[in-house]
């Protein structure tokens, strides 16, 4: 079992990365461990495993974990149930119990016929002992099948890419065998690579004024859920469909009334408010 490590990531056409996110998937794929990847809710951490698999041209394999996730659900899972009424039904199927264990992702992964991109995400989401009760299949690549008294041994080291919001912190013990990468927000000239590669046609005075005034509402102090890059690019889609330029996004940071459409931007009851609060200090001031 060996990983595919002469492919090298340089990002996509379609995924701005920046070099030290590059060099931290090369690393991972190098040094044969999981890439733990954390940063704010829309940096693109579950994007850049679609975008790794594609530029290594690897199958992607995806593993999205919610609060009642097992980590028994990503290696198999005996379905005792049907087994039992098959048996009260007299179907021959029970007679090999195979027929009722049920493959994760994990298994799906291991047994691959080529090396595949395998996508954790969203880990922080599970019970604390989630990462725990993996740690070994994921350092050994292999688990025991007690029903079947069979191992299964990975065929090729899948690239493990596990994402985290960092709403619960990880064991010690996890991370030992992690490489980590924080995504940090990315700054204007980043964000405006980004925007135009989803708009390329998007005309760049409109494109600085929209800048200004998502970065001037994500510095607003208290609020709850800063706008994200994928807040920004609802936001544009919006501002072009309704032909908006950018003298109508003016004023915002000099105390003017609040930008059109920044329902797109603020996603929360709480933020609203506040928002709204702050544009009726800022007139009264004026």
């Amino acid at each position: 079992m060996q990983a595919n490590t002469t492919h090298r990531f340089a990002g996509t056409d379609s995924y701005v990365a920046t070099d030290d996110l590059t060099l931290a998937v090369n690393a991972a794929l190098t040094l044969q461990r999981p890439l733990l990847i954390k940063g704010e809710p829309g940096t693109g951490k579950t994007m850049l495993a679609e975008e790794v698999a594609a530029a290594l041209n690897m199958p992607l394999m995806q593993w999205h974990i919610k609060s009642t996730t097992k980590a028994q659900q990503g290696l198999y899972e005996y379905d005792a149930v049907s087994r039992l009424r098959d048996s009260q039904l007299g179907d021959e199927r029970v007679r090999d119990i195979h027929n009722y264990i049920v493959k994760g992702v994990l298994w799906q992964a291991f047994t691959a016929p080529e090396p595949v991109v395998l996508l954790i995400d969203e880990i922080d989401k599970a019970d604390i002992e989630f990462p725990n009760d993996l740690l070994r299949e994921l350092d050994r690549m292999e688990f025991f099948v007690y029903e079947t008294r069979e191992m299964v041994v990975a065929r090729h080291r899948p690239l493990v890419i596990i994402t985290s919001n960092n709403e619960k912190e990880l064991p010690d013990a996890f991370l030992r065998r992690c490489f980590f990468h924080y995504i940090r927000f990315p700054d204007r000239d980043t964000m405006a690579r980004i925007v135009m590669v989803h708009y390329p046609h998007l005309k760049q005075q409109l494109l600085a004024q929209a800048l200004n005034t998502f970065y001037e509402v994500r510095e607003v102090a208290g609020l709850k859920k800063k706008p994200s890059t994928s807040e920004l690019l609802d936001w544009l889609k919006l501002l072009m469909a309704d032909d908006i330029g950018p003298e109508a996004l003016r004023g915002f940071g000099a105390g003017g009334g609040a930008p059109p459409l920044h329902g797109a931007l603020l996603k929360n009851e709480q933020d609203v408010h506040l928002f709204e609060r702050i544009m009726l200090m800022a007139r009264n001031n004026r």
